[in-house]
Formats: structure tokens, sequence, C-alpha cells
């Protein structure tokens, strides 16, 4: 048997070690007036440090987290871990979460019960999902990635693995955005046999580099067009973990503060918050998240998948996915795509533009992406 139950227990020489590097931050200095317009805002960061060092309870957040089914498995020789909710309703359909960067599995910490317990939250229990949630290779609990080639696609087979050969379904939905959603939209393509359908919060980056620059819709052109402003005003990150993502890796490992600036900064820019990063999360969500990332020395990892799948260019340009789709669009993620750029990908069933929301959908508007979620596949069924 490959799955055994798993528990997150962090040893407190990591905890102890945390307040001492916090406690011995040589902090930098900033412009006048910076505010957010160079990066991290420096006093932002040392009030979001200050609680982190005297206010944030890890040990608590670790009990919150471990009121999931948690299991670790071996898939094709790489130590995957997962969270697994049964479904409360008469026959609850097998569903994937897949989460992307910089977040983790706790994207989905709030939205997993609700899929599961629809009844419980005002919804038909006929709604209901066994919920698997894993952590991408590199990324949390699951084993750091140690050799080349572990791509989007990769990540796909692997978890294709999970759900069929390991917990036993033969067909299931899978969910995705951000690096989830090229994750997603791999399963599709390789998978489809066991593919009830897939939901998407956007269309998979890689798009943007693969399509014909003739015969583009009006909607389409400034997609693209808005695209490319962003890669050059925000896109740096992404561009060095892509081709250098161990020069990074080093300073972010070994500085607390440094980690936190580099996550947060995204936190801030990709969600509706207005500018406010406490209007859509907590401090203790965002050092939840953060502590992930820290407690299992996987920020280097989880830039890998940047690396390995910019590489990979023929699985960037994936046939048109015919697996039913649904899309979901919240306003404020990056940068949203228009349904008829979607629908050049995939057999679009459904189309959503939500009334609010951005990058970080399921933390920032849980209700919205369930219940688009239990819309789509209710059809499905």
């Amino acid at each position: 048997m490959t799955i055994q139950p798993f528990r997150i227990d962090i040893p407190q020489t990591v905890l102890d070690d945390l307040q001492e590097r916090l406690a011995r931050t040589r902090w930098t200095d900033e412009v006048n007036d910076a505010d957010w317009d160079y990066g991290t805002n420096l006093a932002y960061l040392r009030g979001l440090m200050d609680y982190w060092q005297h206010e944030f309870d890890w040990r608590a957040q670790e009990a919150r987290l471990n009121q999931f089914d948690q299991f670790h498995a071996e898939v094709d020789g790489h130590g995957l871990h997962f969270i697994h909710e049964r479904g409360k309703g008469p026959d609850p359909m097998p569903i994937a979460l897949t989460h992307g960067w910089p977040d983790s599995f706790y994207r989905f910490h709030k939205i997993i019960p609700m899929l599961t317990d629809p009844e419980h939250y005002g919804g038909d229990p006929a709604d209901s999902f066994d919920v698997v949630v894993p952590s991408v290779p590199g990324y949390g609990f699951s084993d750091r990635t140690t050799g080349k080639g572990f791509t989007s696609a990769r990540t796909a087979d692997l978890l294709a693995r999970l759900m069929t050969e390991e917990l036993g379904y033969e067909r299931f939905g899978a969910h995705g955005g951000d690096v989830g959603s090229g994750v997603t939209e791999m399963l599709a393509s390789a998978h489809a046999a066991s593919l009830i359908g897939i939901h998407l919060t956007d269309v998979p980056y890689w798009h943007l580099f693969t399509i014909p620059q003739d015969g583009l819709s009006e909607a389409e052109q400034a997609y693209l067009e808005a695209g490319m402003r962003w890669q050059m005003e925000e896109g740096a990150y992404a561009l060095m973990q892509s081709t250098k993502p161990q020069t990074p890796a080093f300073g972010l490992n070994d500085s607390p503060v440094g980690l936190a600036a580099w996550i947060v900064e995204k936190f801030r820019a990709w969600s509706a918050c207005g500018g406010d990063l406490e209007q859509r999360f907590t401090k203790d969500e965002l050092l939840t998240n953060i502590m992930i990332y820290w407690s299992t020395e996987t920020i280097g990892s989880s830039f890998r998948i940047y690396y390995e799948t910019g590489r990979a260019a023929p699985e960037r340009f994936v046939e048109r996915v015919d697996v039913p789709t649904g899309v979901a669009i919240f306003p404020e993620d990056i940068v949203p795509a228009p349904r008829e750029f979607g629908e050049r990908f995939f057999d679009v069933r459904s189309w959503t533009e939500m009334p609010r929301g951005g990058h970080f959908a399921a933390l920032e508007e849980p209700e919205l992406l369930v219940e688009d979620v239990r819309a789509f596949f209710r059809g499905l069924r």
C-alpha cells in the first residue's frame, strides 16, 4: 500500500530557528514615498514580520490544517502529499483541485468543506464532491523535485495516476488556476478518457505565445497586447523563475523576510484588494501560506516547474482540448482573457464573468467560485 495517513508536524527546532532569523533581520532601506512602486513596501513588511515574530501562532494554524484528511503517496517514484475529503451527498463526484504559485494547497482550505458538504452551506446535497487537493511536486509537503523534466505535463501524469490507480476513481473532474490551470489542461489533453470535465479560473498563460497574430477579434488583440505589457511591467519574477531559478532560491530559502517579501507582493498585485492586502487576506492567512514554503524549504523547488515547462516547447503547443470545460473569469486577475480566446483551445460549455475577485479566487471569493464549480459539473453528473 503506497498511501499513508499524513499529519503536519513541523519540528520545534524549525520554529525556533525562524524566531532567531526574524530577530536578526538586516533590513534594507527604500526611497522616500516609495509606497509599493519599487516592490514590497518596507513599512508594511516590517509590520507583518513583527506580527510573525510576536503574535502568529503556527501551531494553531497547523491544527486547523490537520482537521483535513491528509495522505502521502508514492506515485511513479515521487512522494505526493494530498488532502482527500469524502463528499457527504448521495453520489459525490471526485474532483482534483490543483493550486498555483505563490500559493499552495492552502489556496483551497475555504472551499473544500463547501464542495464536500453543500447542504451544510445552503446547497443541494446532490452537488457534493469527493475532493482531492494535491501539493504540486516541489511544493509544500510533496517531495521536492530533484531531477530535470518535472513539467506541467509530468505533474498531470502523476495526478492522473493518483486519482485512478491509487484512489480508484475511474473518471473525475478537475479544477485549477495559475500553474494549476496548466496542469489541468495537460490532464485533459493526455488523460481525456478519465476526465468528466475541467474547470479553470484562467486560460493557461503559455497560450499568449502560441496563437497566430492574424484573425484575432478586437477583444483578443487587446488581451494579447495587455499580456505583453504585463509581461514587461510585472513579469520579471516569472522570467527569473523560468531562466535562473536557483539564483533567487539561495536568498529566499535563507531569509524569512526575503521569502515573505517575494510572496506578499504578488498577493497584493494579483488580488482585488485595492492596494490594501488585508482587505482580502488576514495576516494569519498570508503567513500560513508563507510558512508552508518556509517550513518545507520548497521555494526553490516551487520555481522549477516554471523552468522545466518553459523549456518543454512541444507541451506548450497543446492541441485543442475536447473535454467539457468551464471557465470562471475574475475581473482583478492578472490579465483576464475573453471568451473567444478560450474557445480556441477548449470545448467551453460555461464561461462566467464574475462581478468581483482576483487571482486567488478560492481565498478571495470562495462562495462565487464554489457556485460556479457546482453549476458547471451539475450538467455533467
